[in-house]
This record gives structure tokens, sequence and C-alpha cells, in this order.
């Protein structure tokens, strides 16, 4: 099939349509935080503004908490709509770009809608699905012109550390090409400032959000970091895009990016409690194996034997329990866990997995 014909995220498809369940397990940001929550008032908020490239207040403070240039921020709907234009902006049709494996679904068919001929390399389970730049090199060529990886990486939620990073620029520098590294997940080291790869050096462009650290989802509030040029050209092009962002959405963004301290200090707890609780309970069992992150809201476990289709199918329709088939990142033996709900119906999704799990043996 030519890939330039991908229209559709079979992932995103199922995400929104087939994975809400009793006890879903398949989420894999915060819990959403709720508007009383934050410390707004009407009088704060305007329907419309003056915007134009970029709303100044929210530019600026994206750019202090993360300390870059506020010429060097695009704000964006999202990490997914920052992908899309990130992508967007930085190759062309026949493009070659080199894509971590396993990867997120809907950030791989946005570079095959874009038309780029995607290459891929393995971040492999003996490896601890680390990234090894060898296995970069020997996959790279004169012809790619972007290197494409997630930092947690989705989906299976390991850090990659700067050093690896670094490694990776220079290989990306020799081959005249750019490094796309998605850091929604890397918020939940809830460092300050923000730990970005944008630091190491021109190469990179960094897309991230409030979505997944902060159940922030609905402010909509994603960012792309790039060197001042290229992102003047990630604006001409939002022109064709989205044109002007929702401003009340802008203005709900810079009130919740003053509360963060707050917001970060409740995630990181209930984080760590859910992971304690999602450890123990891999512990009980012989028949999964898992590599398991320190850090962040997901975790990617593998049966041992055969497929997990028919453990997630079952755990749908008989226990109201949803996790993410690993079919949507190319590992169907796989399934996805998030941890960032409540941890109540986290205990009991996972009492219903061990459940389905003994059923299946």
């Amino acid at each position: 099939m030519n890939e330039r014909l991908t229209r559709a995220s079979e992932y995103m498809h199922w995400a929104k349509t087939g994975s809400r369940a009793r006890f879903n397990l398949a989420t894999s940001g915060l819990a959403n935080v709720q508007l009383h929550e934050l410390a707004v008032s009407l009088a704060e908020l305007e329907i419309s503004g003056e915007t134009g490239y970029g709303y100044e207040p929210l530019i600026e403070a994206l750019a202090d908490r993360h300390q870059v240039a506020a010429e060097s921020v695009v704000t964006a709907a999202g990490t997914s709509f920052a992908n899309h234009l990130a992508l967007a902006a930085l190759i062309n049709p026949g493009d070659e770009v080199l894509f971590e494996s396993p990867a997120y679904e809907p950030l791989l068919a946005t570079a095959r809608f874009l038309g780029a001929k995607v290459k891929r390399f393995q971040r492999r389970f003996a490896a601890g699905f680390r990234i090894e730049p060898d296995e970069i090199e020997r996959n790279l060529s004169v012809a790619t012109r972007l290197i494409v990886i997630t930092n947690f990486h989705n989906p299976t939620g390991v850090l990659t550390d700067d050093d690896t990073l670094q490694a990776v620029g220079a290989l990306a520098r020799r081959a005249n090409a750019r490094v796309l590294v998605d850091e929604v997940y890397l918020q939940m080291l809830f460092t300050e400032p923000p730990r970005t790869s944008f630091q190491l050096g021109n190469e990179f462009v960094i897309t991230s959000s409030l979505t997944k650290a902060f159940g922030l989802s609905g402010l909509r509030c994603g960012w792309i970091f790039a060197e001042p040029e290229l992102a003047a050209k990630m604006w001409r092009l939002n022109d064709l895009f989205a044109a002007t962002p929702v401003h009340a959405g802008e203005r709900l963004s810079v009130a919740a990016l003053k509360q963060l301290p707050g917001i970060a200090a409740r995630a990181q707890a209930r984080l760590d409690q859910n992971r304690m609780l999602l450890n123990q309970f891999l512990d009980t069992r012989a028949d999964l194996e898992t590599i398991r992150p320190a850090l962040g809201s997901i975790m990617f476990p593998r049966v041992k034997q055969g497929s997990a289709e028919p453990l997630c199918k079952l755990l749908r329709e008989k226990y109201e329990t949803s996790v993410v088939p690993g079919r949507f990142f190319e590992l169907p033996e796989h399934f996805r866990v998030g941890l960032g709900g409540d941890t109540e119906t986290l205990a009991a999704g996972l009492s219903r997995l061990g459940s389905a799990l003994d059923e299946l043996t």
C-alpha cells in the first residue's frame, strides 16, 4: 500500500470508540483536573483577544518554565497537533524518516500521511527497550532527514538519558538530519525547570503538552520548541491548519501553568502509589514479563506464551476492564497498562486482569 494513502489513526479510533470500560486501565495520563480545582475566575477569561502568532503571556510562561527563548516556542492544540505541525514543517513528501519501533501509532501514521518514506530502528525487549545509538547508526542513510523518538518511550515508559540523546544528536548532525522528540511523558519527571532535550542542540525539535503529566487534557495546551527560523516556519504553516487558537483555552493555560507545582505534587503522589500497586501485582504473575520503569504512567507487559489479543478481548467482554492491545504498537504479545487513574479503579482492574490471566492459563 502506498504509505501516502494513510488517512486515519487506527489507535485513536479505538481509543475514542473501543477503550471505554468500567475499569479503564488504557488511559495513559493522569486523571483529569476539573475546572473548579483551578484558581481562576470568569473575570480573568475572555473568548477573544489579540493573539497573532501566539498569545504572548502563554509563550512567555512556557519559555520561562523551560528556560528557552520565546522565539523558539510554537503553541499548538495538544501534543498530537504539535507533532503534526512539526512533522509538516520538517519533512517533504518522499523524505526518509527513521522511526523507533515499537512506536506510537498516531505519530507514525502522521508521518505516512505526510508522504514520508518510513524506515525503522528497533528498541528491543532484551535491551530493556533502551535506545541503542549503534542501532540507529546501522539504519541511518544519506537520505535520512529526520529521526523520531518518544521520551519517555511510548508504549514502554522507558526514559532515555541525555548522554544517549547527545549520541543520537551527533548522528543526526553527521547525516544533516534533525531529531524530533515527543516529550509529553517526560513532564512526569516533575523537575523544576522541566528537563528538555531541546537544550542539547539545534538539531533537536521538541513537542509536549500539559496533557499527560498534569491531567489538563481539555486545555489542549501543547507546544513545540525549535530553533527560531524553523519556529517561524511552523507559525506560518499553522495558518493553513488552525489559523488561530481558542483564546479562552490560552488564558486558562496561563492560569494552570501558575498552579503546576500543586498539581504536580498530587500527580506524583498518585503515580508513586499506583506504581507500587502495579509492581506488587506483577510480582505475583509468572505468566507476564515486564520492563518496569521507575517513573512515568505506563508499562508494557508481555505475555510469555502467544498473543495478548485473547486476554484483551476477555478482559473487555467478561471483566469490564480495558488495556491497550499491543497490536497498536506492532507487538501483539504485549499490552499497555496506564497507572495515572484513581487508585481504586487500578486495584479493581488489576484484580480482574489477574482473573482473566488465570482463566486463559
